[in-house]
């Protein structure tokens, strides 16, 4: 047998699993980039899988580098993801049919290259978790305290402005007008974009790990207080510039400012780490 056969037969495992996993797979993923682009507030989530992509090809010099040590344990890791499809299918559960799909990238990684492997393209296949929406059931029990949370927070600001206002749950009474804080003012929109960007932006300004994990935390209260700027903001403008001010134009403006003051914020929280936990000396650890 020549070197060639060798190495064609090498390649025959990851050829056969890669085809098999987009035969398999390619229903879900249609449909989840279908999902991406109806609801805005996973729109964000269309850069996650270039970037985890990026990331991973960050890597090939380390991998290259790295002796590949196959695992049966990766089967395993295939065979439970694949049950879960199953389980979500069965059940009509999309969440569960899509974490599948990263649970079998996972086990080919684990089965065609190793442990050392999967060390190393952790943080990659971590980030995809960013592109599965949230089950249903668990983001309306965010996003209504959100609503609540980001009603209350303007309606102090505008106390402290001595703006007349009544608040009735997420609804806004006030002089001339009446605002609803509704699930798309409530702030997860801009929450969930800016713990995304969080994260990269943590991965690639400084290496400590406790930095980067306090970064992505802190960006949840970040992204809810500039929201309740801007419902205070809205309520403002509607005061004296008249109820059109809430929407159109105007509302989806604020909706862009808002995220800019709180990548802002994000920064400054970035900027005040970096000087608590300094960078040691040498070149920033490429991986996680």
């Amino acid at each position: 047998m020549n070197v060639s056969t060798r190495r064609a037969i090498l390649w025959l495992p990851p050829i056969a699993l890669a085809a098999a996993f987009l035969i398999l797979y390619w229903p879900v993923m249609t449909d989840l980039v279908w999902n991406w682009s109806r609801d805005s507030n996973y729109s964000h989530a269309f850069l996650v899988l270039p970037v985890s992509a990026y990331l991973a090809w960050e890597r090939r010099r380390e991998l290259a580098s790295t002796a590949i040590r196959p695992s049966l344990i990766g089967l395993l890791v295939i065979g439970a993801s694949l049950a879960t499809l199953l389980v979500g299918t069965a059940g009509v559960e999309f969440f569960l049919m899509r974490i599948s799909v990263i649970g079998v990238v996972t086990g080919m990684v684990i089965f065609l290259a190793g442990w050392q492997w999967l060390r190393i393209l952790l943080f990659p296949l971590a980030f995809t978790l960013l592109m599965i929406p949230i089950p249903p059931v668990l983001f309306y029990q965010i996003a209504f305290p959100l609503q609540l949370l980001s009603t209350r927070f303007g309606v102090a600001i505008l106390d402290l402005a001595r703006i007349p206002v009544l608040r009735e749950g997420n609804v806004i009474a006030l002089a001339h007008t009446t605002l609803e804080v509704t699930e798309a003012c409530s702030g997860i929109r801009s929450l969930l974009s800016l713990f995304t960007l969080a994260v990269l932006y943590g991965y690639f300004t400084t290496p400590n790990q406790g930095a980067r994990v306090a970064i992505a935390v802190l960006s949840v209260p970040i992204a809810i207080v500039a929201n309740g700027l801007r419902v205070a903001g809205t309520g403002i403008a509607a005061q004296y510039i008249g109820p059109a001010a809430a929407t159109g134009f105007f509302h989806e403006f604020s909706g862009w400012t808002v995220f800019m003051t709180s990548f802002a914020m994000l920064i400054g929280v970035s900027t005040v780490f970096r000087f608590i936990t300094p960078a040691p000396a040498g070149k920033l650890e490429a991986a996680v």
